[in-house]
């Protein structure tokens, strides 16, 4: 597999994808999907449609590309047996499974490409492959040779008229909003705010243009206010359920390569973030935004917002 080229890779991840949308498309909004089967290697529950999608992509990629090896939310690292792999596939069989339990448009099944070689970054995924579970649009790109369908950036730059979205499943709420109330309280009549329940179709919503920005802070929230995490730890029942690298990889790929800016919360890039893993240590904050000079307002919004959450304990 050493020698294959990217685009076999490419490829594969969009063939990945669509037979996962595939396996899962008809039990979208299925009741007996939300049943509880386990819990997944970051802490997260697994729903019974969650393991539906495992399995299926654990036989996919057994028939299609057995030295391959991959790294899923629930699945964690699975390295095949006795090869040297190549190539990691980083997998989101289901990013926004509760918006999928419950019939909604905002689920996407995601899947990412790296070498790997040693210990692989966000910067080394070479390949994103992002397809909505309900509609069947498609975002793939590949470094350097940019993305499919091309963007359509919003030149906004106003807090005051921003359309964005936020996530609420694992946070502590009260503490959440005082780090966002600023961006919540200006943009509350001359724009909007959401939590649609997708990283990865938050994400692309700015590659669409219909929204201009998603604002993810909880990773810095713990690392910047004592106290924090056992606040997350009460929310997520025992885990801390921040954005993870699987949850970002494709759609990170996706967004750069069509010019949006994505950093973490601090304003720094994500290239060096470690790639596999999905507890605290490798969770990563996340602002994705339609252009840089937006970007920085949000940037000094959630500065703002992380010193009063600060002084307010």
């Amino acid at each position: 597999m050493a020698a294959v080229a990217v685009g076999a890779i490419k490829e594969l991840c969009v063939q990945l994808a669509e037979a996962l949308r595939a396996e899962v498309l008809p039990h979208l909004g299925a009741h007996a999907a939300r049943a509880h089967t386990g819990e997944a290697e970051g802490g997260d529950v697994t729903f019974a449609i969650d393991e539906r999608a495992e399995a299926r992509m654990e036989v996919f990629l057994e028939e299609r590309a057995p030295e391959v090896a991959f790294y899923s939310e629930d699945r964690g690292m699975v390295s095949p047996a006795g090869t040297d792999p190549a190539w990691v596939l980083i997998v989101d069989p289901i990013d926004g499974t509760r918006p999928a339990l419950a019939g909604f448009e905002s689920s996407c099944v995601s899947v990412a490409a790296a070498r790997l070689d040693g210990d692989p970054k966000m910067g080394d995924v070479q390949v994103g492959c992002v397809i909505e579970l309900k509609s069947g649009a498609s975002f793939v790109a590949e470094r350097g040779r940019g993305v499919t369908p091309a963007s359509a950036l919003s030149q906004n730059t106003a807090l005051e008229r921003m359309f964005w979205v936020y996530g609420l499943r694992g946070r502590p709420a009260r503490s959440l909003v005082e780090v966002l109330a600023e961006i919540i309280d200006a943009s509350s009549v001359g724009g909007a705010s959401f939590d649609l329940g997708s990283a990865t179709y938050d994400m692309t919503r700015v590659l669409t243009g219909q929204l201009d920005a998603y604002i993810e802070p909880g990773p810095r929230m713990i690392e910047d206010i004592p106290g924090m995490r056992e606040e997350f730890e009460r929310v997520g029942g025992g885990a801390v359920l921040n954005n993870s690298p699987y949850d970002l990889a494709a759609a990170t790929l996706v967004l750069e390569e069509g010019g949006a800016v994505v950093t973490d919360a601090y304003g720094r890039g994500l290239s060096d973030r470690p790639l596999l893993g999905s507890t605290h240590d490798f969770q990563i904050s996340c602002l994705a935004v339609a252009n840089a000079n937006l970007h920085a307002e949000i940037c000094r919004a959630v500065d703002d917002g992380i010193a009063r959450l600060a002084a307010a304990r």
